[in-house]
């Protein structure tokens, strides 16, 4: 799980998708999915927590997509902790 640290998304939750060097792959479930994610420099994002269901994980080692309700929950319950 990540927080936008700038943009026009700031303060935003996303679910870290996917990673390269320099950028990381962020969806949130409403606008962006795991299948059209929104590409984020590293920098401007800050790492707030581990997925709250260990699944979300694995599938995404796996290479395997997540579904969009999952997705949205994992982002809920990040929202609450807050």
């Amino acid at each position: 799980m990540a927080v936008s640290l700038a943009g026009h998304d700031k303060n935003e939750i996303y679910v870290i998708v996917g990673e390269e060097k320099e950028y990381v792959y962020l969806a949130d479930g409403r606008g962006k999915t795991c299948e059209h994610p929104k590409k984020k420099n590293r920098k401007h994002i800050r790492i707030i927590k581990k997925y709250r269901d260990p699944e979300v994980a694995e599938k995404l080692l796996r290479g395997e997509g997540i579904d969009v309700s999952i997705i949205i929950q994992e982002v809920k319950a990040c929202q609450k902790q807050m």
